[in-house]
């Protein structure tokens, strides 16, 4: 009987691969999870139209974006704070997210305004200071959910969603994943315009309890206006709320490529040939968009508007020691920008750094965190949602950190 060699060579590629690093302990071992969150529910209606309630509008959308992710991505692990008419508490939904070690957090939502029939088009938030009375009132509105808690005052330690004083805890809170938050968002927003052709509102920072407690990057999303009955009917159709789903769907499959990309050197994910012209236009990422799209002007119009080149603005000098330097980012590109861009408006003095191929704008560098806020506070008419962020030895570090080690310096 004829006894079969083993095949050295073809046993050595199985131990390989059973060894790789691609198969044990890599970032493709792992999941990719996303967290769907349908806002209000139950007793809790959200605002309510002439033909329907918000509750329902978010959940039929978090559940056709979750189907879609589901049936395309293979490598995602997709999970809903609902998936049926109940009511959640605020905490409640930030707890399955961060208990599932979530790679991102979506909260869905549609907007109202009172006395107003007429306003228009989709937004996206991330958790900040609101910087106007029309953006404290959206927080206003999604906190106020806590008021259905019996026991909101012990569990949100005294908040009142309905006092503007109550906000000021997120004066200085710097969430540590606010840029992938504002990116994400910033994507969204893109394919709000592109993919589903609605009307842009821009992105825009404010007080959510409900991202507050999320420890990943997290978004909350306004699909539309219920007061007003063109966007209600829009919504409560198949069309409407499929294409509203599509669009988060394409902003999160290029947010999870990048992100790959970003760990790995290479991405599994694939993207729709449907939005290869969108993602070719290399449109900047900008942290204060406002509801106007000609405040931003494209990269290509810039170019053409200008009659010969000019030099961009030099890159910034890291701190070379062990002192703190907080500084304001003010706006991200992908490409370098000139001292005259229209998206400084006008600002002088301004610099950047550079993280993950991107070019990161700043402005206002001091050891001081008090000045540097008080100069951020003197630029909020132009960049309403600009931060703060803090280097040190040329390298940067976690603002809470910095805040921290600056007020004990203080308090010496």
């Amino acid at each position: 009987m004829k006894r079969h060699r083993p095949n050295i060579l073809l046993l050595s590629v199985c131990l390989w691969l059973l060894s790789s690093p691609l198969c044990i302990g890599s970032t493709w071992a792992k999941d990719f999870v996303v967290v769907i969150d349908a806002g209000h529910g139950g007793h809790d209606p959200g605002a309510i139209g002439k033909i329907s309630k918000e509750k329902n509008i978010n959940l039929n959308v978090a559940l056709k974006l979750g189907n879609l992710i589901k049936q395309n991505c293979n490598d995602v692990k997709v999970i809903y704070t609902r998936t049926k008419d109940v009511f959640i508490p605020l905490d409640r939904r930030a707890e399955i997210a961060n208990n599932a070690k979530a790679d991102l957090f979506i909260s869905i939502h549609t907007n109202a305004l009172a006395n107003n029939r007429s306003a228009k088009g989709a937004s996206t938030w991330t958790l900040g200071l609101a910087k106007s009375d029309a953006n404290l009132a959206v927080a206003q509105r999604e906190n106020s959910v806590i008021l259905y808690e019996s026991d909101y005052q012990t569990r949100y330690a005294g908040f009142n969603p309905n006092s503007a004083e109550s906000y000021i805890i997120f004066e200085f809170m710097q969430d540590k994943y606010m840029e992938q938050s504002v990116h994400l968002a910033s994507l969204v927003q893109k394919h709000f315009r592109h993919t589903c052709k609605r009307e842009d509102r821009g992105v825009h920072q404010a007080g959510f309890l409900v991202l507050k407690a999320s420890a990943m990057p997290s978004i909350l999303v306004e699909l539309g206006f219920i007061s007003t009955p063109e966007e209600e009917r829009y919504l409560n159709t198949e069309a409407g709320s499929n294409t509203m789903a599509k669009g988060i769907y394409h902003a999160f499959l290029t947010y999870k490529r990048e992100h790959e990309i970003r760990l790995t050197g290479t991405s599994r994910t694939i993207i729709p040939a449907e939005t290869d012209e969108e993602n070719a236009e290399n449109e900047p990422v900008i942290a204060n968009q406002s509801e106007s799209k000609s405040d931003i002007p494209s990269p290509k119009k810039t170019l053409t508007a200008q009659a010969e080149p000019q030099r961009p603005i030099p890159v910034e000098n890291g701190t070379i020691d062990e002192e703190i330097t907080f500084k304001i980012q003010i706006l991200t590109s992908s490409s370098p920008l000139t001292k005259s861009d229209k998206r400084l408006k006008g600002l002088k003095n301004v610099d950047y750094y550079k993280e993950g191929g991107l070019y990161k704008y700043t402005y206002g560098a001091s050891p001081n965190y008090n000045k540097v806020l008080q100069t951020k506070r003197s630029i909020t008419d132009k960049f309403k949602d600009a931060f703060i962020i803090a280097f040190r030895n040329g390298e940067k570090m976690n603002i809470n950190a910095a805040i921290a080690e600056f007020k004990k310096k203080r308090n010496k």
